[in-house]
């Protein structure tokens, strides 16, 4: 299992580069990862984790085409912050995903972390839709989970993974103020052409 765990966080580290520089070509490594890490959790138990990738498999499709939107530089989807009048709902479709595959976990399966599991895979799928979107606050509920999931991937021996989403946690801080100063550089950059 560890030969193909550090395959694994070999890509999700190139994966985290790519999003860190908001590069489209995050999108057609975000289908290759999962592909390994529906395996490692599946052999881990960690079955929502699982579920997520397959998730993600989808989810960068719909990001690789919504990226690719613009044919040029001018019409390319702008980093943007979340607009206000979403946070209640993106809020609420977290809570209710978390109430579902928690209950989902605990009684059908043999997780030994159901609630964490929900969690973070609840969490995730709501964060995944918003780096879609080039939203630059995603990157605050992905530090979120991958603090979370650091620490529930080394309880579960899981030592490379959790080494790559301690790598990630960090880099997600920096991702945020990243992301927040090029959005403010789009913002100039239209007022200047529109101007």
């Amino acid at each position: 299992m560890q030969t193909i765990e550090i395959i694994g966080a070999i890509i999700g580290i190139i994966y985290l580069m790519l999003e860190y520089k908001a590069n489209k070509w995050l999108w057609p490594v975000g289908v290759l990862m999962p592909m390994v890490y529906v395996w490692i959790f599946f052999e881990s138990k960690f079955y929502a984790d699982m579920g997520i990738n397959i998730y993600y498999f989808f989810a960068s499709i719909y990001g690789w085409v919504r990226w690719n939107r613009g044919k040029d530089k001018q019409n390319e989807l702008p980093i943007v912050h979340t607009p206000t009048r979403y946070i209640f709902p993106l809020t609420a479709i977290g809570v209710i995903l978390f109430s579902a595959i928690a209950f989902v976990l605990v009684r059908f399966t043999d997780s030994p972390v159901p609630y964490g599991d929900a969690f973070t895979t609840a969490l995730s799928i709501v964060a995944m839709w918003m780096l879609a979107q080039k939203y630059v606050e995603q990157w605050w509920l992905w530090f979120v989970v991958n603090v979370v999931s650091c620490g529930l991937y080394f309880w579960k021996g899981l030592y490379p993974t959790a080494g790559l989403f301690a790598i990630y946690s960090v880099v997600s801080a920096f991702g945020y103020y990243k992301w927040k100063r090029m959005s403010g550089e789009k913002q100039e950059t239209m007022s200047m052409n529109i101007e």
